[in-house]
């Protein structure tokens, strides 16, 4: 039976996913698991390893089952997942050493707040292109083995085992064979060369991480191991790896320099490609791994991380309770002409870039007896352009450094569950100031990990092939009034200055 199509597996932080791609690059098939997330205190988020890999064990066998298709029928599985997670687990048996911290958790910011203090700030930004932050992996790593007893001693005797969601979903895909993960994920760990492409002893030290503990290190396409038969009938070669938003990047086919993409999440990222150097950042965004295909050489992209955007409309939802659903947000929000001078920052866990201050906090301002939740859903929506302009700002003034002083944003290509919003889409376009496109296919995390498998299985031939699957459904165009623009901006840098003036305990 011919191999007519790709598994893509898309481990997120709220939900499990699993699509199944054919050569065309449509989607036949989506199954979603969701599962628990965990707040056991202020600013901790916490996910059980075995709901990560139960949530995405299950959504893979019932897509294949909607799809009506068998594993013979399967050419190979991708893989992409939410980054910087951090997972430790018993070498032998693959029992975890505990939940997994979550990408969002704030527990180990007064730990990087010392590290941002000393010459080791300056060191970690130089070989990983990323900022001290509790958000990376490598401090999460330290936590668990210094506060969780025994761990220490059972990790400098080779007994455990960390990994990111990739390393534990094909730990168990190949039934503890393969240990691995690749260079998007590795480099969001902080205790990786990004220059080198090879963990960093220096680093390991800094955070005592013993080396013996990391994955092998893999490209992002390219046979890595087989799924143990029993799990979907047969084999399978996992032949794609690749973090959430750098798989977003290769699905929206931005695989030029200076093209850019957009993903409106939980969080909202925004990654430009460019090239095969790395552009270390003057202006707090980072410089990641974009992928590397098979024996190529890697490429890079800068990267200004959103910590909140769609997880402020579940808190409209969930913590307010004045909506019903996302899909409701933008009738509500053109139900008013604007949002009668109310601007919401939703720094519910701090702010990313280019801010990254951990300690800042939500506020919504402009609050008048005429306020409506109409003003303040519309106001939420804003907040993600507004976030999204923040960070383009920043990564223009660091790109014209590398990539030339004329170099320009012509066009901003848009994905995640936010992006079929139009009201919001047509916002950041006018925020922007420059066209906002969306594809035909939106799920461009879980197309880019299929892109990635296929090229590693010979599935699609080359990136020239991948590039005529993509395919763009709408381009939003500017409104030409930049008044209105730059005001609706200003008052957004304003509110956002109150987000940051409030004073917390550490």
């Amino acid at each position: 039976m011919s191999r007519r199509y790709i598994l893509a597996l898309d481990q997120g932080t709220t939900s499990s996913r699993a699509i199944i791609f054919d050569r065309d690059g449509q989607m036949v098939a989506v199954a979603q698991r969701p599962f628990e997330q965990l707040f056991p205190q202020p600013g901790w988020v916490e996910h059980r390893p075995e709901d990560i890999w139960n949530s995405q064990l299950g959504a893979a066998r019932e897509v294949l089952r909607l799809a009506g298709a068998t594993a013979a029928e399967v050419a190979a599985i991708g893989v992409t997942n939410q980054r910087e997670t951090t997972l430790i687990w018993d070498r032998a048996t693959g029992e975890p050493l505990g939940n997994a911290i979550v990408w969002q958790c704030r527990r180990t910011a007064a730990r990087c707040d010392a590290l941002r203090q000393t010459a080791a700030a300056e060191t970690i930004q130089a070989k990983t292109g990323l900022v001290a932050d509790a958000y990376f992996s490598a401090s999460k790593i330290e936590w668990m083995l210094e506060r969780i007893p025994g761990a220490r001693r059972r990790a400098e005797a080779g007994d455990l085992v960390f990994g990111t969601v990739d390393t534990w979903l094909v730990w168990h895909l190949t039934g503890g064979r393969s240990h691995v993960t690749d260079v998007t994920n590795a480099a969001r760990t902080m205790l990786f060369d990004i220059h080198k492409l090879d963990w960093d002893a220096d680093l390991c030290g800094l955070f005592s991480v013993p080396t013996a503990m990391l994955p092998r290190v893999v490209p992002s396409s390219g046979v890595v191991g087989e799924t143990v038969p029993e799990l979907f009938g047969a084999a399978l070669p996992i032949a794609g790896l690749a973090g959430d938003q750098q798989a977003a990047l290769f699905g929206q086919m931005c695989s030029r320099v200076g093209m850019a993409k957009n993903t409106y999440g939980t969080g909202c990222f925004l990654l430009l490609h460019t090239g095969t150097k790395p552009c270390l950042s003057r202006q707090a965004l980072l410089s990641t791994v974009a992928w590397q295909l098979g024996d190529a050489p890697a490429e890079y992209a800068l990267e200004g991380s959103v910590f909140i955007a769609g997880a402020a409309v579940q808190w409209l939802r969930d913590g307010l309770q004045i909506i019903g659903g996302a899909a409701e947000t933008e009738a509500v929000a053109r139900s008013v002409a604007d949002t009668d001078g109310v601007a919401f920052v939703p720094a519910f866990v701090g702010l990313g870039a280019p801010y990254w201050d951990p300690h800042a906090r939500g506020v919504i301002t402009g609050l008048t007896r005429g306020t409506t939740r109409a003003h303040i859903v519309r106001a939420a929506l804003e907040a993600i352009a507004y976030q999204t302009r923040d960070v383009v700002e920043a990564m223009l003034t660091d790109a014209r450094q590398s990539l030339g002083a004329g170099f320009a944003l012509t066009e901003l290509r848009v994905d995640g569950g936010a992006a079929a919003n139009d009201f919001l889409m047509q916002f950041q376009a006018d925020a922007l100031g420059v066209p906002v496109v969306r594809p035909t296919v939106t799920e461009t995390t879980a197309a880019g990990a299929a892109y990635l498998a296929g090229l590693g299985v010979g599935f699609w031939r080359d990136l020239p092939e991948v590039r005529r699957v993509w395919q763009r459904e709408r381009v939003f165009e500017p409104t030409p009034n930049a008044a209105a623009r730059e005001s609706g901006y200003t008052a957004w840098l304003a509110a956002v200055r109150r987000a940051r003036s409030v004073e917390h305990p550490v």
